[in-house]
């Protein structure tokens, strides 16, 4: 790899030879945990699970992170490409619906191997693309027949929060052109008979304590696309490790239900919600190494 612009840090480290991008990560693969999860948006989780894949290090620096260990604190271990495509199958024969790749940026590189060694060995299921929004239009387009279904969030509109809170005042623009892209190569859902995704785009947007009306402006311009399923989620959970006065508290009912109102009035007839009471770190994985190393090691 030469200089690393994967992201729209576009940082220039030379992970290949040893230095460590804006993201944190080197030129090594490193996984937290592939396990079946079942917190995701019911066409994803379904009634067997997501077979989740969570990636160390993120480009985006969130200093709300529910998964902080792992995304600024690299926790994680160092495998090979070719180990990840067996996790992939090893998920498969787990029961996963899908292949859920979470922070996944980093190692586009290495994930493009791995998804295309799965696929020549006849892989079937989907492949999910679980980011926090923060993409280059350019590396998506790499992604293009490999990725089936974008679970994206849509954090900010605000520059001034994108910079407070994720260190990414240019957050809003690149997740617009992201979302463009997105929605180019895949413009519309396909659903099985189960209801379960084949394709399509979610689009998530965690709402946050006292910041509503930046959830309106994002709510105004995700109403003019289409092929957008939207995931308006309330479960913020305070964090020790963020010291932010404005996050000091869980979303009220009012804000929440203000935010979904809005969401209505505008038209949205399709998406989630979530129920009073979803915010709880019980949503938090253990990122103990689980199925990460073949077994017996």
């Amino acid at each position: 790899m030469s200089g690393c612009r994967l992201c729209p840090r576009r940082c220039g480290a030379v992970r290949s030879a040893g230095s460590v991008g804006f993201c944190g990560a080197d030129g090594s693969l490193r996984v937290a945990r592939a396990a079946l999860h079942f917190w995701e948006e019911p066409p994803i989780s379904g009634t067997r699970g997501s077979g989740t894949v969570f990636f160390s290090h993120c480009p985006l620096k969130c200093i709300y992170c529910q998964n902080h260990e792992i995304s600024s604190g690299g926790d994680g271990l160092v495998i090979s490409t070719d180990r990840l495509t067996d996790i992939f199958f090893e998920l498969r024969a787990a029961g996963a619906h899908n292949i859920n790749l979470v922070s996944p940026t980093q190692y586009t590189d290495e994930i493009i191997a791995a998804v295309s060694a799965a696929k020549a060995r006849g892989f079937d299921l989907p492949f999910v693309w679980n980011t926090g929004g923060y993409e280059l239009a350019d590396t998506l387009r790499r992604l293009d027949g490999l990725v089936d279904i974008y679970l994206t969030d849509f954090k900010y509109m605000s520059a001034r929060l994108a910079g407070a809170f994720s260190a990414a005042p240019d957050y809003p623009a690149a997740a617009r052109a992201a979302l463009c892209e997105m929605l180019r190569q895949i413009p519309r859902g396909q659903y099985d008979a189960d209801g379960l995704m084949r394709r399509g785009v979610i689009v998530r947007h965690l709402v946050l304590p006292g910041c509503t009306a930046d959830t309106k402006d994002i709510l105004d311009h995700l109403a003019d696309l289409r092929g957008v399923r939207l995931s308006l989620m309330g479960q913020f959970t305070p964090q020790p490790t963020c010291t932010h006065p404005a996050l000091s508290r869980e979303v009220s009912a009012e804000e929440y239900d203000d935010v979904v109102g809005y969401a209505e009035l505008l038209g949205f007839t399709d998406a989630f919600i979530q129920e009073r009471g979803s915010a709880s770190e019980s949503f938090i994985p253990k990122f103990d190494y689980t199925g990460v190393l073949p077994k017996g090691i």
